[in-house]
């Protein structure tokens, strides 16, 4: 539940990743990070 977490959201965008969790479009806190 971090940062080196790929399943988390936080993990996906530190790892600039996408997923179940991180959808590609319309979420404005992964498109702001990365």
């Amino acid at each position: 539940m971090g940062k080196g977490d790929k399943r988390s959201k936080r993990g996906k965008i530190t790892n600039k990743s996408y997923g179940k969790s991180r959808p590609r479009k319309s979420n404005k806190k992964a498109a702001k990070k990365g």
